[in-house]
């Protein structure tokens, strides 16, 4: 059901432009209704039942939405996601929505695994340029792994930039052999 999540958080990032509405606050706001979500499974039940009229539900959201400051387009997401029985996959939504607000706003997800903890200048350095070599701005998470001898490696979606040491390796091993 990826196609569900896409096609709500397609829809509900372009509400998110249109509106002004800032990104992150609207991200984390879903994930504030999640975790209210994944602390009371009455709540959720409620949410997820076609026996309780959406009124009801609406009237539910309404009173959590005042309470926790949840913005009008966020609580009119859930809303929607309520009144079609998509309760259920809101975790994947809000995922599909952060991907979508990132492309939009020229971020680009890296995962960068180094054979040492690295400092602050060099993250800065290795994000600059992976940066130039993707053309967009880049959020990293790093870790560590001591088998990589040295370098790094960088995954960005299903793109792998490998500049370890065990990847040299590898690589004059495979030239070597054949």
């Amino acid at each position: 059901m990826a196609s569900v999540a896409s096609i709500y958080a397609r829809a509900f990032t372009e509400v998110v432009f249109d509106t002004h509405l800032d990104p992150s606050r609207a991200v984390s706001e879903l994930h504030g209704v999640v975790a209210l979500m994944k602390e009371s499974d009455d709540l959720r039940r409620v949410w997820e039942s076609p026996a309780i009229p959406a009124d009801q539900k609406h009237t539910l959201l309404d009173a959590i939405a005042q309470s926790e400051g949840i913005s009008k387009p966020v609580r009119n997401l859930v809303a929607v996601i309520i009144d079609h029985q998509r309760i259920s996959f809101l975790e994947r939504i809000i995922r599909q929505l952060e991907k979508e607000l990132d492309e939009r706003m020229g971020f680009a997800e890296a995962e960068v695994v180094s054979a040492r903890d690295l400092g602050e200048a060099e993250k800065r350095a290795l994000e600059s340029q992976v940066g130039k070599l993707t053309g967009k701005k880049v959020r990293a998470q790093y870790a560590r792994d001591t088998s990589l001898l040295g370098g790094a490696v960088v995954r960005i979606g299903s793109t792998i930039y490998d500049g370890s040491v065990l990847g040299q390796l590898n690589r004059i091993k495979e030239a070597i052999s054949s």
